[in-house]
């Protein structure tokens, strides 16, 4: 564990201040869920709450069907990393950080494709440098009770594919499939 030199009171409603320095850094908003344990030596950690995260396991079994399925790569996002990745490179997406790019789509709760292989594919992760890697993707929100949860992608890095309306069902089939499962 790092330590941060900050040092804060809690207050009379047993509540503490998070610095909005660390706060931004970790990309905590108002609002966000935070998870809360305590370790033997009497520590209290904080830890950003990732619903998606549970299904983690369940998320990379899905994400392996759909490269199968597509013969593409296929991520699945939580609102901070990628969590799930299957038919590409798993060190350079897996538990990565989101890009902004991909942060603003979920935000704006929007789906995005890119029709042509030469329109711009968005970054996935923060490692992407704005570099054009991917010739082709389908991105979708998870919602699960009306608030996005996560992604799921498919991408391609060979130029002479193009994203059809049957990649975009299948990623969006996945990506309500995931939501329902949340609800659950």
């Amino acid at each position: 564990m790092k330590a941060t030199g900050v040092v804060r009171r809690i207050d009379d409603l047993g509540r503490v201040v998070i610095p909005k320095e660390i706060r931004k850094t970790l990309r905590i908003k108002e609002g966000d869920p935070l998870e809360i344990f305590t370790d033997k030596e009497g520590e209290i950690i904080l830890k950003k709450y990732s619903p998606i995260g549970e299904l983690s396991e369940f998320a990379t079994e899905y994400a392996e069907t759909l490269a199968k399925t597509t013969g593409h790569i296929a991520c699945i996002t939580d609102k901070d990393t990628v969590i799930a990745v299957s038919g590409g490179s798993k060190k350079e997406y897996l538990e990565q950080g989101i890009s902004p790019e991909l942060e603003q789509i979920m935000d704006d709760k929007e789906n995005y494709t890119s029709k042509e292989n030469n329109d711009v594919s968005i970054p996935i992760t923060k490692n992407d440098n704005n570099s054009k890697k991917n010739n082709a993707q389908v991105v979708y929100p998870i919602i699960a009770d009306g608030d996005v949860i996560g992604t799921v992608i498919l991408l391609s890095k060979d130029e002479n594919v193009k994203m059809s309306e049957v990649e975009q069902k299948v990623v969006q089939s996945a990506a309500s499939f995931l939501g329902t499962q949340m609800e659950l």
